[in-house]
């Protein structure tokens, strides 16, 4: 039997490790660390150095592994991610049985909480359709908390509901109905730029955690241009840019 724990390690900052997460780290026998290509390379740096502060000797063994790429070319969006899901539960399984067979702990070191836009859990139900497979979480700060803290205000308004979206779905929807926060995700093309600003605060915030975290708040018809400057210019810096912000309609 693998018994697989999906850790969630926050959004950059070393601090965000809870103590369940590093007894978990520690509990593994294999520790598999996805590379992402050259551009994203400080990911799988900051996932290794956690494992060299927090892995006690003997520990785990650490392994890199390369992550397939998606084919952003797949004219339906849902095909493709199932398909490079199924991609990276069968490098997972290649992995798992090269290292340790088909019995033994592996840890997934998870950006951010496997439970909020991030399909690890999809991949592991894949996984275990070929492996014999128990899964467990260890939650972590999610982007959403880390944007709040770093811009310090409240996710809600009082007793008022919270919509969480993607660039995506805002583009294509409009504002969500039904709330007047709405937190946006996995947005590549800056989605805010559509919607009519009058009324509109929005707090920015890019590498959210991380040493090269940048900021940006005010309302959406001044802050607006100066994210859409800001990303470009961090975007090029980095070659690669990981974002969120939280809209509110007054």
């Amino acid at each position: 039997m693998i018994e697989l724990t999906l850790i969630g390690i926050g959004t950059g900052n070393p601090g965000h490790l809870t103590l369940q997460a590093i007894d978990a780290m520690n509990a593994a026998d294999l520790v598999l660390i996805p590379l992402k290509g050259a551009e994203k390379s400080d990911l799988a740096g900051l996932r290794r150095a956690l494992c060299e502060t927090h892995l006690r000797s003997p520990g785990p063994r650490v392994v890199d592994f390369a992550l397939p790429v998606r084919e952003a070319e797949n004219p339906s969006y849902r095909q493709g991610v199932d398909d490079w899901h199924d991609a990276i539960a069968a490098a997972w399984e290649r992995e798992i049985r090269t290292q340790i067979g088909t019995g033994g702990r592996v840890a997934l070191l998870v950006w951010g909480d496997p439970s909020l836009y991030d399909s690890t859990l999809r991949i592991a139900a894949r996984l275990a359709r070929v492996l014999p497979v128990t899964t467990r979480v260890i939650p972590g700060i999610t982007a959403v908390q880390a944007l709040c803290a770093a811009h310090a205000i409240p996710l809600n308004e009082i007793g008022a509901p919270v919509v969480i979206t993607t660039g995506r779905r805002l583009r294509d929807d409009g504002w969500p109905g039904g709330a007047d926060t709405v937190v946006v995700m996995l947005d590549g093309g800056c989605a805010f730029s559509t919607l009519a600003p009058e009324g509109v605060t929005i707090w920015w915030g890019a590498f959210v955690g991380m040493a090269e975290e940048v900021l940006h708040a005010g309302p959406l018809a001044e802050a607006g241009p100066e994210i859409l400057a800001t990303r470009a210019a961090a975007r090029a810096a980095h070659g690669w840019i990981m974002d969120i912000y939280l809209l509110r309609r007054s």
